[in-house]
């Protein structure tokens, strides 16, 4: 009884060693599709809004202050947020560019 239970054992067909890494293949690219490929989308266009930055823009800073563009520097912006009262910043920090008339609203 056990040399029978040994032999159906040993009687498996050997699987193709490149049928192994298939579902790993597959695996990385749907995480390429779903969440490597969009984030270096977004980075690539916030790249790109960074180095727009000009004078006058509207801006809406990461730590929530919204103020006007009035010296654009190599790495850093000068921001007015009212009338006697300028700010310099890291282009970074720069959040969103906003329409003239334009109030930013709490979404995520």
């Amino acid at each position: 009884m056990i040399n029978s239970s040994f032999i159906l054992l040993n009687a498996a067909p050997d699987q193709n060693p490149i049928g192994m890494f298939v579902p790993m293949i597959l695996l990385f690219a749907i995480m390429y599709v779903l969440l490597i490929r969009p984030q270096k989308r977004r980075e690539k266009e916030r790249k790109n809004m960074l180095s727009e930055i000009k004078t006058s823009d509207k801006v809406l800073m990461t730590s929530g202050i919204i103020g006007y563009v009035t010296n654009v520097k190599e790495n850093t912006i000068v921001i007015r947020i009212s009338d006697n009262t300028k700010v310099e910043a890291v282009r970074a920090s720069v959040s969103k560019i906003l329409d003239p008339d334009e109030i930013p609203t709490e979404s995520i």
